[in-house]
C-alpha cells in the first residue's frame, strides 16, 4: 500500500480509508447542490427530538383504555389491570392509564410536561414494518417515490445553524433525516467516542492536504471534520469521568443522556433522532411484567433522565416518541399481539400542554375496530407533527408544504 505522502484522492477511496472520514457525518445525496431556504434568523432556538420505536410498540398497553370492557375481553393474558388493582395501570384520567413500567414518566405527567395522542398513526393500511417505517419517516404514506425524510426537509426551512445542527444517534443515518441537508451521525453507545482512523494525526494531515481546496468535495470533508471535532469535544469530559477503563453498556439511558448533552451543549444541536428496536412482541408479550414491560421500563427511565439532563434547555425542547403502527386489539394464540394499525404518540416538553390524552377515541368494540381487528386511526400522525412544527418551531403553511409535500393538515391539535 502506498504511503500517505503519495496517495491521491482516488487511492484513498479505493483503499477505503475515506470511509472512516465519511462516518464523521452523513451527507445527503444532494447536499452539494441544494439551495438555502430558511425562515430567517430567530433569537429563539426551539429543539426537536424524535424517538422512533421500531417494531411496532403496543400502544394499547402503553396508554391503557381501562374503561373498555372490550380491551380486557380481547386480552385475557396481556391486558394491564385497572388502576388500583395489583400491578395496575397508573391513572392518567378517568379513561386512560399508563403502563406501570413507565412509572418514571409520571412526574412529567403530573407537572404538565407529558401528553399523548391516542389512535394516532399512518393512513396507509400496510402491516409491513419496512413500508410503514418508510412512510412515517418520509411523511408520505403510500408514496414510495419520495426518498428523503421529513426531518431533513424541515432543515430546509429552519435558519441555518452550526455543523451539528442536526444529529442522528445510531449506527447509520435513518431515512427520516436523509436528504439534501447535511446531518451528523453519531454511533450508539461506546462506538460514539471510539477513536477512528481519521482521529490519528498522520491520517488527519494527509486528508487535510488532499482537501485543502475550496471545491464541493473539499467543503464537504471540512464540514465533516468540524462536526466530529465538535462532538468529541462535547463528550471528552464524560468519557474520562465515566469510563474508568471499562466499556460502557449500550442502553437507552446512556444514549439519551448523550443526546441531552448535544442539545444543551456548545454543539447547538437543534434537531435530533434516535431509534430503539425489539418492540415486535408476537410471542409472550407479557402484561404488567414481561418482555414489553422490561423494554418500556428502560425507555421510560431513559426518557426521564433525558428531560432532567437537558436542564433549562428542556423548556425549548419537544420530544416525540412514535412507532410505525400499533398492534392487534386481540392477543394471539402465543400470548402476544400481531401487526395492527392505530397507535399512541408521546409528546414531551417544557411548553407542552400536558396531562392530556389528545385525539378522538374510536373505541374497541368489534364494530369500531379497523378491519375488525385493530385500533382505528383518527389522527393522522402528520397532523400531530404539523401542529408541533407550527406551534414549537414557528412554521407556517408554506413551510409545512415543503416538509409534507402534497399534504394539507386535516386537524390542528393545540399541543403547546
Amino acid at each position: 500500500m502506498p504511503s500517505f505522502n503519495t496517495l491521491n484522492r482516488r487511492q484513498f477511496l479505493r483503499y477505503g480509508t475515506l470511509a472512516g472520514a465519511s462516518s464523521l457525518c452523513a451527507l445527503g445525496a444532494r447536499e452539494l447542490w441544494s439551495p438555502q431556504r430558511s425562515l430567517g434568523q430567530s433569537r429563539s432556538s426551539p429543539r426537536l427530538i424524535v424517538i422512533l420505536l421500531r417494531g411496532a410498540v403496543d400502544g394499547l398497553n402503553v396508554v391503557v383504555p381501562y374503561r373498555e370492557s372490550a380491551y380486557y375481553e380481547a386480552r385475557p393474558s396481556v391486558a394491564i389491570p385497572e388502576p388500583g388493582q395489583p400491578e395496575g395501570a397508573l391513572p392518567l384520567n378517568d379513561r386512560f392509564g399508563l403502563h406501570p413500567a413507565l412509572e418514571a414518566l409520571m412526574p412529567l405527567w403530573k407537572s404538565g410536561d407529558l401528553a399523548f395522542v391516542h389512535a394516532c398513526g399512518s393512513t396507509d393500511a400496510t402491516r409491513s414494518h419496512f413500508d410503514a417505517q418508510d412512510y412515517m419517516e418520509t411523511g408520505a404514506p403510500g408514496n414510495k417515490r419520495i426518498k428523503d425524510g421529513w426531518m431533513n426537509r424541515l432543515l430546509t426551512v429552519l435558519p441555518p445553524g452550526k455543523i451539528t445542527q442536526a444529529v442522528s444517534i445510531g449506527d447509520q443515518k435513518p431515512l427520516i433525516l436523509s436528504g439534501s441537508k447535511q446531518v451528523t451521525n453519531l454511533p450508539l453507545g461506546q462506538k460514539a467516542i471510539r477513536r477512528q482512523p481519521i482521529d490519528n494525526v498522520p491520517v488527519q494531515k494527509a486528508f487535510d492536504r488532499l482537501y485543502q481546496g475550496d471545491d464541493a468535495l473539499a467543503r464537504a470533508y471540512k464540514r465533516g471534520r468540524d462536526a466530529r471535532t465538535a462532538l468529541l469535544a462535547e463528550f471528552s469530559a464524560e468519557m474520562i469521568q465515566a469510563s474508568k477503563g471499562a466499556p460502557s453498556p449500550i442502553s437507552a439511558a446512556s444514549d439519551l443522556k448523550r443526546l441531552a448533552k448535544l442539545l444543551s451543549g456548545s454543539s447547538q444541536t437543534q434537531v435530533a433522532t434516535i431509534s430503539f428496536g425489539n418492540w415486535d412482541t408476537h410471542v409472550n408479550q407479557g402484561g404488567s411484567q414481561g418482555q414489553l414491560a422490561t423494554r418500556l421500563r428502560g425507555l421510560g427511565e431513559g426518557i426521564y433522565q433525558l428531560t432532567q439532563s437537558l436542564g433549562s434547555t428542556f423548556q425549548d425542547t419537544t420530544i416525540v416518541v412514535m412507532s410505525e403502527f400499533g398492534r392487534t386489539a386481540r392477543e394471539n394464540g402465543n400470548q402476544g399481539t400481531d401487526h395492527g394499525h392505530g397507535n399512541v404518540m408521546w409528546i414531551l416538553g417544557g411548553k407542552v400542554r400536558g396531562q392530556q390524552v389528545y385525539g378522538d377515541w374510536p373505541g374497541l368494540a368489534e364494530t369500531q375496530l379497523y378491519q375488525g381487528r385493530d385500533l382505528a386511526v383518527t389522527t393522522d400522525f402528520r397532523d400531530a407533527i404539523a401542529s408541533l412544527l407550527m406551534q414549537h418551531m414557528g412554521l407556517n403553511q408554506t413551510h409545512l408544504a415543503q416538509v409534507f409535500p402534497g399534504y394539507s393538515v386535516q386537524k390542528k391539535l393545540q399541543l403547546l
